[in-house]
């Protein structure tokens, strides 16, 4: 079960289909395989990259299934929803699947720290022990949650026991959460999102590892190793040498599909289908990430 200890890389999984766009139930095999080979701490599925919302009821049901009897790695599933009944009702299943634990972002409706609140305590009531994550995303959500908000909701839920954190900016967030755990606050892990861009400073501010869905999971793998060897220096090396396609693939809207194209061109997933309504890479982007791939090999060799 995933508890407040959790580190590392849990991968965010993207939602393979095919050119048809039906789900792809062999290469949801071949991505879990893919992750848990490049070093992945856990899985977390279902969430906003991995195209949660086209999904129908028993198709997510089937991602759930599929993935959790493939990996022993810690899989978090995203449940978010309008209503708290199918929540509830997929986080029952994802548990009884094995699952580790379920995630949960805020409904844009919510528009004061007070409805924040009540909503969580809400959330949590529904889940009962079911260990949950609470995903802060504003960029997606449109909805800003305070520091005092996260801490209160900490202290009010305690099975929320990890913060998916992707606040931008949102270093001094970490930091703040870190000073009021050091001064008695609960302390639960914190993983990054934002494609990887801050993990350097994120982790230095006090986080626990990412989650996020970079198309090289390695880097996050290796990144957090050196990080939390002390070898910073190594660390951000590594970091810069991946830097370029971090920034490319995290353009708003195109993300998704430069992620799969890149994931497709690795042998992770089959196709690089993004489910529609969505983007299609043009000749020109395409050519575009193969530079930027040739460039971070050259820069990797010399690495060594």
């Amino acid at each position: 079960m995933l508890d407040e200890t959790a580190k590392g890389v849990f991968t965010i999984a993207c939602t393979p289909f095919r050119p048809n766009g039906a789900l792809d139930e062999a290469s949801l095999d071949s991505m879990t395989d893919f992750y848990a080979d490049r070093g992945a701490t856990g899985l977390t599925i279902l969430g906003i990259m991995g195209e949660a919302g086209k999904l129908s009821a028993a198709e997510s049901e089937t991602v759930i299934q599929r993935v959790t009897s493939r990996t022993d790695l810690p899989v978090i599933v995203g449940v978010s929803a309008t209503g708290l009944a199918p929540m509830q009702a997929l986080a029952s299943k994802a548990m009884d699947a094995g699952a580790a634990g379920v995630m949960v972002a805020p409904p844009h409706t919510l528009q004061t720290d007070g409805q924040i609140v009540s909503y969580y305590l809400s959330v949590a009531e529904a889940l009962g022990d079911t260990p949950w994550v609470l995903q802060d995303f504003p960029q997606v959500t449109g909805v800003v949650i305070p520091t005092s908000v996260i801490l209160q909701i900490v202290k009010d839920c305690p099975a929320c026991v990890m913060l998916k954190h992707e606040d931008w900016p949102g270093l001094e967030k970490i930091s703040a959460l870190r000073a009021a755990s050091d001064a008695g606050a609960r302390r639960i892990s914190i993983l990054c999102g934002n494609g990887g861009q801050f993990l350097l400073e994120e982790m230095i501010r006090g986080a626990d590892g990412a989650m996020t869905g970079f198309a090289y999971p390695e880097m996050m793998r290796d990144v957090v190793a050196a990080m939390t060897a002390a070898e910073e220096p190594r660390a951000r090396d590594l970091f810069d040498a991946y830097l370029p396609l971090v920034r490319y693939e995290c353009q708003p809207g195109l993300g998704i599909a430069i992620r799969k194209y890149t994931l497709a061109r690795r042998g992770a997933i089959a196709h690089d289908t993004v489910r529609k309504p969505g983007p299609k890479l043009s000749p020109a982007a395409i050519a575009e990430i193969e530079t930027l791939i040739a460039r971070q090999e050259r820069r990797l060799a010399e690495l060594g």
